[in-house]
């Protein structure tokens, strides 16, 4: 017991263990063994990968895609903002699709190949909404005006043998 003495009272306390008031319920079996604090548990990598699109292709062995991580390819929302402006220059007919060949899938470049010059005017990007499902997998919505009116592009972008590759891409 501990007595402190100030001019106008006086206080006493009792040496009890402090451990007893630690927790925000009163211990009533102090005897009891006691549990230390779990440790925290260590941050896991996803467990889901990518299997790149095939679009129905048979591939040998040796020539099969191979996924690429996120972390081994270029940061994604400059790489998309590059690649959406090309497409509306594609679109409108003031640059050659050629330029997009190495980042589109060829059933995609097909498609861009015969929608090129389907617009009268460059569209101009409002916003970009990008989500990462998996590992190496991008999804983008677009918003784009063209003119009075305003359009949404929808993307998805895989990261397949060091690059990232458009395997889908539409103008609603």
């Amino acid at each position: 017991m501990t007595t402190y003495t100030h001019p106008n009272y006086t206080l006493t306390a009792i040496s009890e263990d402090h451990a007893l008031w630690s927790h925000p319920i009163l211990d009533l079996y102090p005897d009891a063994p006691r549990f230390e604090p779990l440790p925290p548990l260590p941050v896991q990598k996803a467990k889901l990968y990518l299997v790149p699109s095939h679009f129905g292709e048979d591939f040998d062995g040796d020539d099969c895609p191979e996924p690429t991580s996120a972390d081994e390819l270029p940061e994604l929302h400059a790489w998309t903002m590059t690649f959406v402006v090309a497409l509306l220059e594609i679109w409108a007919g003031r640059r050659q699709p050629a330029q997009l060949m190495a980042r589109c899938h060829r059933i995609i470049y097909s498609e861009l190949m015969r929608k090129t010059g389907s617009q009268k005017e460059v569209g101009r990007v409002r916003t970009i909404h990008q989500s990462e499902p998996l590992d190496g997998i991008c999804e983008s919505t677009i918003t784009v005006r063209f003119g009075e009116r305003l359009r949404a592009i929808v993307i998805r972008f895989e990261g397949v043998d060091g690059r990232w590759l458009c395997t889908e891409l539409d103008l609603l």
